[in-house]
């Protein structure tokens, strides 16, 4: 016979035994919570730099660092390059919580962009001198205690959280969800990610997912601003796979994806726990798909090498501004759209603004990848 029990809402399905459900309880969650590994250097260089780093305005709005390594290091992510004992940030979200959990909004931030990085922590124990270079030289230099010390500095954004994930970790939760649907406009060919995919309708698994992600000389015209968008896109319908009572009301496919999402997983100690992880994600379960949104930090070219970036300062600073403020924006997929143009009028209740929420070019988690 079988019976559910549940760990904080989170149904899981134990033979029964005597005291076989008590002890399954235990020896479920202590597997999960000892997947999570803290990150307490960053933490003790975080603390260092204390008075510096900006103050949160808005109580229980919450601001998350989604860091994706590049690292080589162990069997898994050995295949995907050598290892010359260095680690980049491949990918970095900034995600914004609104207070009242009524929305969640996604902010890519380019790995080429230009911008101060400052003096920090290396991993040898030595330190770094203040720079001017591309942003993922951040994560090289000092880890995740860098790369949120220069998101600081570049949006006057208190980080309150982050996590960082790996090239294995990725693949995993994307199995664990048994696959994300996405759709190609064209066939898809990249030895580089040992990657051939036909045009249309097409399931990825988490090897493929992965190759998708990272793809970009390969594909379309080549630029990490259109791979920024296919990560946006593919990210969108990840939340829409695990949302689904396909995954979360299926035990048998439940425990494979908390697995998945925390044995990879290195985060800030406060959140380096399942309970922490529940107390963050447990406001995120009634925001409808169509308010989780996915946008790029407005950029541009810059004008002394032309594979960089640097911010559109204006319209970044619209951004930015609104998130410190809890005030919403708005996304759209129209390609005729001006980043940072005003024209949303869609509110989520209070709002610290009464202005119209400025539109910039995005995607949502409701969005169809084959509509």
């Amino acid at each position: 016979m079988w019976r559910t029990c549940a760990i904080w809402g989170w149904s899981l399905r134990t033979r029964r035994t005597p005291g076989g459900v008590g002890h399954a309880r235990r020896a479920v969650y202590e597997k999960l919570d000892g997947n999570i590994t803290a990150d307490e250097a960053a933490a003790a260089e975080l603390a260092r730099y204390e008075k510096e780093r900006p103050t949160a305005l808005v109580k229980d709005a919450q601001n998350i660092l989604l860091i994706g390594s590049d690292s080589r290091s162990g069997e898994e992510n050995r295949k995907y390059g050598r290892d010359f004992g260095t680690e980049r940030s491949d990918t970095v979200i900034l995600l914004h919580l609104a207070a009242n959990r009524r929305r969640a909004t996604a902010v890519s931030i380019p790995r080429d962009l230009m911008v101060d990085v400052p003096g920090c922590r290396r991993r040898d124990g030595g330190r770094s001198e203040p720079v001017f270079a591309v942003f993922n030289y951040a994560f090289q230099a000092g880890g995740s205690a860098c790369t949120i010390r220069t998101v600081e500095k570049l949006t006057d954004i208190r980080i309150d959280h982050h996590m960082v994930v790996d090239f294995n970790g990725f693949k995993d939760m994307v199995d664990a969800v048994d696959g994300v649907v996405v759709c190609l406009k064209e066939p898809m060919n990249d030895r580089a990610a040992k990657l051939r995919l036909p045009a249309g309708k097409v399931k990825l698994n988490g090897e493929q997912a992965l190759g998708y992600v990272r793809a970009r000389k390969s594909v379309g015209d080549g630029s990490d601003t259109e791979r920024m968008e296919r990560q946006q896109r593919f990210l969108g319908a990840l939340v829409s796979k695990v949302r689904s009572n396909d995954v979360l009301l299926n035990p048998v496919k439940l425990y494979p994806v908390l697995d998945a999402a925390t044995s990879s997983l290195t985060t800030d100690p406060a959140l380096a726990n399942l309970r922490g992880l529940y107390d963050l994600v447990r406001g995120l379960r009634d925001i409808p798909t169509e308010r989780v949104q996915f946008l790029t930090v407005p950029r541009e070219s810059y004008p002394y090498n032309p594979n960089r970036d640097q911010l559109v300062e204006a319209e970044a600073e619209k951004l930015f501004e609104r998130l410190r403020r809890d005030a919403p924006v708005e996304v759209s997929d129209n390609s005729d759209d001006q980043e940072g143009k005003s024209g949303g009028k869609r509110n989520d209740g209070p709002s610290p603004s009464t202005s119209p929420a400025p539109t910039f070019r995005g995607n949502t988690a409701a969005e169809d990848p084959c509509g």
